[in-house]
């Protein structure tokens, strides 16, 4: 399998007032598996590059970056919450004209995929679960403490904005990583730089006053995957601060089936593991087509 793709195309398309920056990749044939992939926080489609650079040759991966996140732009009117991220992913993913995929989720693109699931699980031909967690055991203490923040608990705000600095952001990256010298610093560099543009940060804060509404929705998630089982691969960073190794292991309760990998790395697991992760994602893609 070649290294590198073709070429890997940068758009934009227009959802709902909403500029939706992408990165696609154009394979070697029309009837290539499809693959969408839905970032996590404090990232954008950009956490995927190496990983389209890899197998986009022979597979169309498309990767968006949300509203609040990456080059997307939206109105100053946007409301921000899980839903409407999902609203615009599912209007983006329907301009497209997309109507089967396997649906990469990472950490943020778990509450938003599932949505898109629930909505529409013809799209979905395969799952492919990576630190994003759908279980309350896969949630670790210092995850509850954030999550679970509301605008009314003193001093909320404050102890959020942390996790939108330089330190904050560079330590989930870091965070669990047997040698943090595998991991460029590019990417909390480029997360920093859209964390700064002007309405982020509050977007950000927005997100993570509604996560509650995503802890709420796991009953409803699990019990999707339970009656639809979708082929699924989870590939997991075993010691992720955030989203903790039990939380891989629930899914098999629901998904007896799912092939489960637990990496010796932390929650951004393709930093340090391309290598490993890259043969798993291609022969999952290829079973899960089919």
């Amino acid at each position: 399998m070649s290294a590198f793709p073709a070429r890997t195309a940068h758009r934009h398309l227009d959802v709902d007032g909403v500029r939706v920056f992408y990165r696609e990749s154009v394979p070697d044939r029309v009837d290539a598996p499809v693959m969408l992939l839905l970032h996590g926080f404090p990232s954008g489609s950009h956490q995927f590059r190496r990983l389209i650079d890899a197998l986009g040759l022979h597979y169309r991966l498309i990767a968006p970056d949300y509203p609040g996140f990456g080059h997307t732009e939206a109105p100053e009117a946007f409301s921000y919450s899980f839903d409407r991220l999902a609203d615009v992913t599912e209007g983006f993913v329907q301009q497209l004209g997309l109507d089967r995929f396997v649906m990469y989720v990472f950490d943020f693109g778990a509450p938003v995929g599932f949505r898109l699931a629930e909505r529409h699980p013809e799209w979905i031909a395969g799952l492919i679960v990576q630190n994003g967690n759908a279980y309350e055991v896969g949630l670790s203490d210092a995850a509850r403490d954030v999550l679970l923040l509301t605008p009314q608990t003193p001093g909320a705000e404050d102890a959020l904005r942390d996790l939108l600095t330089l330190g904050g952001t560079r330590f989930q990256y870091e965070a669990g990583v047997t040698d943090p010298g595998l991991i460029a610093p590019d990417g909390w560099t480029l997360d920093l730089h859209f964390l700064d543009l002007p309405g982020r940060k509050e977007a950000q804060l927005a997100l993570f006053f509604d996560y509650r509404t995503n802890i709420e929705s796991y009953d409803r998630w699990q019990a999707w995957m339970r009656r639809h089982t979708p082929p699924t691969l989870i590939i997991w960073g075993a010691h992720d601060p955030f989203f903790i190794a039990p939380g891989a292991r629930a899914y098999l309760r629901d998904l007896p089936d799912a092939e489960l990998h637990l990496l010796d790395t932390g929650h951004f697991a393709l930093e340090t593991h391309l290598p490993e992760t890259t043969p798993l994602i291609a022969d999952f893609l290829d079973r899960a087509w089919k």
